[in-house]
């Protein structure tokens, strides 16, 4: 193995944590390779005006606020690389990954590779991603104040999801295609006594309209048990379904939860001595830009200590 070819931190994913951790190595002289993965950007880059993150008083499109911190990154000296990461030894140091082809060789890795909204994968919703369907209330909830929405799901998440939104919507409409939920008592009962929430069960999503008019103005709804097919309006649909860690390439490497999301002490620590998680991969509960890009500092910081520690 040669040494000189041997990089000092290797960041895996490309959203605001990953960014982020590039921002921070690359003023620490330390030379990162960012791998972009297979959805460069993370959850932003599908999000169209993102009005919570700091410093933009106006708001600015998530796509353009990505491009902005990768370019800042890139004036410090960090290295992007698109790819996605199939294998990785961490086993011993300097950690191995394969990414297609090619083997890439560090003495640290940090891992910002996010997480992935699940869908229901029915026609016209990713069309509409951003135009009134969407998998984060908190992201998006403000901007359909005053209408009547839908969110699909039974678990704690959807309740979690509901509640939130009738902040801001005159009636939310909680869709489940069983006639049983899968969230707990407590949630459930919670929901049910909220008067801006009104549950629909045993209930298909198999539509989202209006692709021609470039936002949603109703679903096509199927009931799972007579089979009856109707159009129902709404101006919005959020799916509270859940997130898919992209950590699958960490088992047995790595600790996780029973849901995929790698496990850490002290904010950003691994089991693995010089292996850091950040983002979304690793937070379950606030999963948002602005928590990302925090975590994805502290991430870079105890690398920058890290080497400092083991000047091999």
């Amino acid at each position: 193995m040669n040494m000189n070819n041997i990089r000092n931190v290797v960041i895996i994913g490309s959203g605001c944590a990953g960014h982020t951790a590039a921002l921070y190595t690359a003023r620490a002289k330390l030379n990162p390779l960012v791998l972009e993965g297979h959805e460069p950007g993370g959850q932003l880059a599908i999000t169209t005006l993102v009005e919570n993150f700091p410093g933009f008083p106006e708001g600015i499109q998530g796509p353009e606020l990505i491009d902005n911190m990768r370019k800042q990154a890139s004036r410090f000296g960090a290295e992007y690389q698109h790819g996605h990461v199939t294998s990785v030894d961490l086993s011993q140091r300097p950690f191995k990954l394969h990414v297609g082809h090619q083997v890439v060789h560090t003495r640290t890795l940090i891992i910002a590779s996010g997480a992935s909204a699940r869908w229901l994968g029915i026609p016209g919703e990713q069309a509409l991603i951003g135009h009134g369907v969407s998998s984060c209330a908190t992201c998006d909830g403000f901007f359909f104040s005053g209408k009547e929405i839908t969110v699909v799901g039974g678990g704690d998440s959807a309740m979690e999801e509901a509640m939130f939104l009738t902040r801001f919507a005159t009636k939310v409409t909680l869709i489940h295609r069983r006639d049983q939920f899968r969230a707990s008592k407590i949630m459930l009962d919670r929901a049910k006594l909220n008067d801006k929430i009104s549950l629909l069960t045993d209930t298909m999503v198999e539509e989202v309209n209006d692709v021609s008019q470039k936002e949603v103005t109703g679903l096509k709804l199927r009931n799972s048990k007579t089979g009856k097919v109707w159009d129902f309006p709404t101006s919005a649909m959020f799916l509270g379904i859940g997130h898919i860690p992209n950590a699958k390439i960490f088992e047995g490497q790595l600790d996780a939860d029973k849901d995929g999301y790698l496990k850490t002490h002290n904010h950003v620590f691994t089991r693995v001595h010089g292996v850091y998680a950040c983002g979304d991969v690793q937070d379950r509960r606030y999963r948002q830009a602005i928590t990302a890009a925090g975590s994805g500092c502290m991430a870079a910081l105890e690398v920058e200590k890290f080497l400092e520690e083991h000047p091999e």
